[in-house]
């Protein structure tokens, strides 16, 4: 297996370590997983194609679609 999916897939096992933390500590650790998602999308892509950088963005809207769509508001301002 390649470096970039090993690395999606240490991801994929740190973000659903971080959802079964409380609340309160779910920000840190969630706030640097969401930054670094678009690299590794990114990475998975460069490496494999981008079929797997739209699977692995998919998986990646898919677990952060609330604070996505919280900051998407943020922005627009209309929270």
């Amino acid at each position: 297996m390649s470096p970039s999916l090993i690395a999606g897939a240490l991801w994929a096992i740190s973000a659903t370590i971080v959802a079964l933390l409380p609340m309160r500590r779910q920000f840190p650790p969630g706030v640097i997983l969401l930054i670094a998602a678009p690299f590794l999308v990114l990475w998975i892509g460069a490496t494999h194609g981008w079929i797997w950088a739209v699977l692995g963005l998919a998986a990646f809207l898919s677990m952060f679609r609330r604070p996505l769509w919280f900051f998407a508001r943020k922005w627009t301002g209309r929270l």
